[in-house]
């Protein structure tokens, strides 16, 4: 064997070795981050307990009423938030959102479905037009549109 050419290879070998250290020593990495969308997060989890009975005074998947739903959602998601236990005392909790067309994901709408000019009704908004919660029919997805919550919404908050 050729001692020179032995030698010759050992410092290509080196010198590649070297520039593939340098390239990742000094090349700048930056760090990966996601952010989460607590909203979009909140909305997706609501999604999943579409068909969830109602059961009054319920708060867990064995059957929820209004705001046991929205207070679960919110527990148990990404947002880990507590919000009050009553749909009248989480009126009272997060900012305000002024116009329905400013809704985003995950907020709160609120409703007087009793007819007294108090909120007795919440559900999640999800999207489109669209809000998510414990009826008396089960968990079930809603337009804000229809004529029956349309003349019973209050307002909505957001808790991000």
């Amino acid at each position: 064997m050729n001692v020179v050419g032995s030698k010759s290879r050992f410092w290509v070998y080196a010198a590649v070795i070297f520039s593939l250290v340098a390239a990742f020593v000094f090349t700048p990495f930056s760090k990966a981050e996601a952010t989460i969308n607590y909203g979009e997060e909140v909305a997706a989890v609501a999604e999943r307990y579409a068909g969830t009975p109602f059961k009054w005074g319920g708060t867990t998947p064995k059957g929820f009423d209004a705001s046991g739903f929205t207070q679960y959602i919110y527990a148990y998601s990404a947002a880990k938030k507590k919000i009050a236990r009553t749909s009248a005392d989480q009126y009272k909790q997060g900012k305000v959102v002024k116009k329905q067309s400013d809704l985003k994901f995950g907020d709160l709408v609120f409703f007087d479905t009793a007819g007294k000019g108090k909120v007795s009704f919440v559900g999640i908004y999800t999207g489109s037009g669209e809000f998510i919660a414990a009826t008396s029919h089960g968990v079930r997805t809603q337009k804000l549109s229809s004529s029956y919550w349309k003349s019973k919404y209050v307002g909505a908050k957001r808790h991000f």
